[in-house]
């Protein structure tokens, strides 16, 4: 394929402004490789600006990361700022950088811009974990907060991650104002950039100091339940290249855990992530290094952090001296099962996590009586939906989390805290020492004592146009003609999220009170649930299945997985039916 006269327009105008001398000179490559295909992935579409900001590969052209991208960004972030925040350039603007490639160099460009149009600029001079930019935000009442990562994505990416001025990420309308303010931007000639050195002398341009770590790291001591029972667990720990391992370690220090070990490859920021494909701790193969430490050295609890620091995986020693890798939901009803028990009453307490994250929370909070809410996916359903509900009368947000391993615990960071959250999970661990069990023994008495929720997701990968008509289909029979049964399994309710609407078998209708969303869920005879929707990011449809199953007194945990697994395949087989083709 040859590149067009009208192509070879495109990617010129784009390099005749470019900032960046090595993504330019990428353009003047495949322009003189004449290399069509890679010429239109960059330039036929751009990077959408969503509730979750920006996130693609690294490269030059619109639907890349690059200094021109993230200059565009910043400046409609800016302008929708100022349009919207009276007090602004009193307010200003937070911004951090976690380790990846250009990652630093993005931070500096966004600061150049917000400076440029009078936004005072808070900012770091070393790398810092995503929960800190976000704690940064909350305590000085900024603005706006920008985070340059790309979470746990594999080495190529990176991202732009906005938060509001109420210290929690976007959601809509904010994104929508904000991209509309970014296609409304001219050239690059039209956003100025202020000079760090005359932005530093115009008092627009300053660094945080020791002391707001100082802050948080007390914050989080402030979050354990336990902090005076022997903290004398072996702790194996990995930051996988990213930049939570100095934090981290001094965080579980300070709260009396002095023997953590860490893997020495994996401990300092490397955006190359060069022992690992794909930095995500629940990724095949990403927690070798720390599980083999965990094993030298006898650990009672292995912790991994992503690259940014803000989600967390956890592995427990079983009695044969392996190691068993919770789930998320597994973490997130551990965790919301002893911060209710275990915490402080009073108040109306709230946890909160995501559509499709496991209803064993809910049946944690009845039992609690506390307050119990799931959110569209993502944190920031979570974060805003504590605020809005702690605004409207007594209730204390106690913990949120979201399967994908993101956890809060409190309000000390509006967003998921891998930091915080992995004190936390050894303060639970120690305590359960202290009454002579285990996380393990602590999770089966909580299936016992609530049921036992399993959990289950299957993708169906359906690749280019075609495979999108497929997904648009699937969703829209299911959405037209709902099922009354999966399998032998009676549906007792359908819901619609497009809606906003439960309809009960019988025909009562109530309202969901979520933001639309493309997502079908129902519920199922015997407390089970199954749930669909098309992904956001990857050409694929995602189904959720969660069974519940009451474990018989005698019974053992395995005996109930059993049964629980093989509801589970029944459920599966029973949407399979529903949704394959003809």
């Amino acid at each position: 394929m040859s590149v067009s006269e009208s192509l070879r327009e495109v990617a010129e105008a784009w390099r005749a402004d470019d900032p960046d001398p090595v993504t330019s000179q990428e353009v003047t490559a495949l322009l003189a490789e004449g290399d069509a295909a890679a010429l239109h992935d960059r330039f036929d579409r751009g990077l959408e600006f969503g509730t979750a900001g920006l996130r693609g590969l690294l490269g030059a052209g619109p639907n890349r990361m690059n200094r021109k991208v993230v200059i565009r960004a910043t400046a409609g972030l800016c302008a929708y700022v100022l349009a919207t925040t009276p007090d602004a350039k009193e307010r200003g603007v937070c911004i951090g950088f976690d380790g990846r490639r250009m990652s630093r160099e993005f931070a500096a460009d966004a600061a150049a811009v917000c400076n440029a149009l009078g936004l005072p600029v808070r900012t770091f001079d070393h790398v810092v974990p995503t929960p800190v930019l976000g704690y940064a935000c909350l305590v000085t009442k900024a603005a706006a907060g920008i985070m340059v990562t790309a979470s746990h994505n594999p080495p190529a990416y990176n991202g732009y991650k906005v938060f509001a001025g109420n210290g929690a990420q976007i959601i809509p309308p904010a994104d929508e104002g904000i991209a509309a303010a970014i296609d409304a931007l001219g050239g690059l000639d039209t956003i100025g950039r202020m000079d760090a050195d005359a932005a530093r002398e115009a008092g627009l341009l300053s660094l945080f100091d020791e002391t707001l770590e100082r802050r948080y790291l007390d914050g989080v001591r402030s979050l354990m339940i336990h902090p005076g029972l022997p903290r004398d667990l072996s702790i194996a720990y990995t930051a996988l290249h990213g930049v939570g391992d100095r934090l981290a370690r001094k965080a579980l220090d300070e709260a009396g855990f002095s023997k953590v070990h860490s893997v020495a490859e994996q401990a300092e920021p490397d955006g190359a992530f060069p022992t690992v494909e794909f930095p995500n701790p629940e990724e095949k193969g990403a927690m070798d290094l720390v599980l083999a430490l965990g094993r030298e050295v006898g650990a009672d609890l292995v912790l991994a952090n992503d690259p940014d620091a803000d989600r967390l995986a956890v592995a427990v020693r079983d009695d044969d001296g392996g190691y068993v890798q919770l789930t998320g939901n597994d973490v997130g009803c551990l965790l919301g099962h002893y911060l209710l028990d275990q915490g402080p009453a009073g108040d109306q307490r709230l946890v909160i996590n995501t559509i499709v994250s496991s209803p064993m929370l809910g049946s944690i909070a009845t039992a609690h009586r506390a307050h119990f809410e799931q959110v569209l996916t993502g944190f920031k359903w979570i974060a805003n939906t504590a605020l809005r509900l702690e605004g409207e009368g007594p209730s204390r947000f106690v913990f949120g989390y979201e399967e994908a391993l993101g956890y809060t615990v409190g309000s000390l960071v509006r967003d998921k805290d891998g930091i915080g959250t992995a004190v936390v999970v050894a303060d639970m661990a120690a305590w359960c020492r202290s009454q002579g069990r285990s996380l393990l023994d602590e999770l089966e008495l909580a299936w016992r004592r609530y049921g036992m929720y399993l959990s289950r997701q299957v993708s169906r990968v359906l690749p280019g146009a075609d495979g999108a008509a497929q997904i648009a289909d699937i969703m829209a029979r299911v959405r037209t003609s709902p099922p009354t049964s999966l399998g032998a399994f009676a549906v007792t309710a359908f819901m619609d999220l497009s809606t906003g609407v439960r309809r009960a078998a019988d025909g009562a209708e109530t309202p969901l009170g979520l933001p639309p969303g493309d997502v079908l869920a129902m519920e199922v005879e015997g407390g089970h649930r199954v749930m669909l929707r098309p992904s956001g990011t990857e050409p694929k449809i995602k189904f959720y299945f969660d069974a519940r199953v009451d474990m018989t007194d005698n019974e053992t945990a395995d005996a109930a997985r059993a049964r629980g697994d093989a509801l589970l395949d029944e459920l599966v087989t029973g949407l399979a039916a529903v949704t394959d083709p003809g």
